[in-house]
């Protein structure tokens, strides 16, 4: 057994030994990475090369956009902007059969577009949904399964911190990116409400309501005018090339932030809402940093032993469709899902998958798109499904089992999406094809 092998073998037991125990993942990866990297080199070879390895992995201008979009959400959600969209969804869809899951579903979708946080869109829009549905009788798996599977969205539809983490890692233009989330996630919702009603229809049957009249349902599109604000900033000003992902970031969060300033509702508790704002987003983002870090580690150990190139060069060799590799490298994301938050799925598995991915010719956009589908399957998924134990944690009345009961019915909807997507990349590129140079 040579050397690249023994150290490759002696790393990734460390990586497993280690969260097993417990530690974070930024700090098994790292530790893991130096021991690799020792046994190929000497230990003086890594000290000169980690005194300046968390700099130059964290000083990146792309990166700042992820604290803004965090920010940007934590704002949006102290003004009270999910309770307002799940009031307009309610208005339009309410009346349909599982018609208050539905409204979960697209109040998610619209919270979404506020936030880069699944945990957060799932917490928000729970926290407002999950007690009308109770008063309303619903079945609890299917009320907590909509929010949780609801929340996925908000990794997807952008702005997206997910998708600006895989433009981070591999290098790819931030604003395709965010603008490639845009159609797989309206395609995501709709996919959800039709699911939602042949689970209502066919499988539970649930109670139906006199529907509002358009003239009601249209003038409450005014209250949805905060989140379409937002769209318009960010994301116009985006695709129109007005503006950098950078610079969206910061609009957007200066713009939420007046919506926050402005609210009726939060007036009273402003210096709190304020306070917890600031220090949800620094908690989350120096969680996303330090996992850069780790990641950079064990990457930079992966590149000395020449791990993705060798493993790129012998699938290009493989007798077998690219396509079907692709599928087989999606496939590895199922298991991890049910260990792994999503980070740090894509810092484990990107610095070997995507070298393969681009000698076999596929877009990165396209799979960048498919890696956020496969990571919100796991976001639903036990035994470490986050959106599920947000949702306990609203709903304490409803056991565990039945909340990831009620989400693995979204989960067959999710490989759903996740193939139509997998077979025709246009719905993917369509829209970034499209932007303003």
């Amino acid at each position: 057994m040579d050397e690249i092998t023994i150290a490759t073998t002696i790393a990734v037991a460390i990586i497993f030994v280690l969260m097993a125990l417990g530690t974070p993942v930024f700090a098994a990866l790292g530790l893991a990475g130096v021991t690799g990297i020792v046994i190929i080199e000497d230990f003086g070879f890594v000290l000169n090369r980690l005194k300046t390895f968390a700099y130059s992995q964290s000083a990146s201008y792309l990166l700042t956009v992820i604290p803004l979009f965090i920010l940007m959400g934590a704002f949006a959600h102290h003004a009270g902007i999910g309770r307002r969209l799940f009031d307009v969804a309610r208005k339009w869809v309410g009346h349909l059969p599982g018609g208050l899951a539905m409204s979960s579903v697209l109040t998610c979708a619209g919270f979404a577009a506020t936030s880069g946080s699944s945990v957060a869109t799932a917490a928000t829009v729970g926290s407002v949904a999950i007690p009308e549905m109770h008063k309303a009788g619903y079945d609890p798996r299917l009320s907590t399964g909509a929010v949780a599977a609801g929340g996925v969205l908000g990794v997807l539809i952008p702005p997206s911190v997910l998708l600006i983490f895989y433009a981070a890692l591999t290098e790819v233009s931030a604003g395709k990116m965010l603008m490639a989330g845009i159609v797989p996630g309206v395609l995501s919702t709709l996919i959800f409400m039709i699911g939602i009603w042949f689970i209502s229809t066919h499988i539970q049957s649930q109670t139906t309501s006199v529907p509002e009249r358009w003239s009601v349902r249209l003038l409450s599109l005014f209250d949805a005018w905060q989140v379409m604000l937002l769209f318009v900033f960010v994301l116009g000003g985006i695709y129109l090339g007005f503006v950098t992902p950078t610079e969206a970031g910061a609009i957007g969060a200066f713009v939420a932030f007046l919506m926050l300033l402005l609210s009726k509702e939060a007036r009273p508790e402003l210096k709190s809402r304020l306070k917890e704002s600031f220090r949800s987003s620094i908690t989350t983002t120096v969680m996303i940093l330090m996992t850069m870090v780790g990641a950079g580690i064990f990457s930079y150990f992966l590149s000395l032993a020449q791990i993705p190139q060798s493993i790129a060069q012998f699938v290009s060799q493989v007798d077998v469709p690219p396509l079907f590799i692709i599928f087989l490298l999606l496939l590895i994301y199922f298991p991890l899902g049910m260990f792994l938050d999503a980070f740090s799925m894509l810092v484990i598995t990107l610095p070997i998958m995507y070298p393969t991915v681009v000698s076999l010719g596929f877009d990165p956009i396209w799979f960048g798109i498919l890696c956020v589908k496969m990571c919100e399957i796991g976001l639903i998924t036990p035994p470490v499904g986050l959106n599920v134990y947000v949702i306990a944690g609203i709903d304490r009345k409803t056991p565990l089992e039945k909340i990831f009961s009620g989400a693995w019915w979204f989960v067959g909807m999710e490989v759903v999406t996740t193939a139509l997507l997998f077979f025709f990349p246009v719905i993917v590129t369509w829209l970034p094809d499209t932007m303003v140079k």
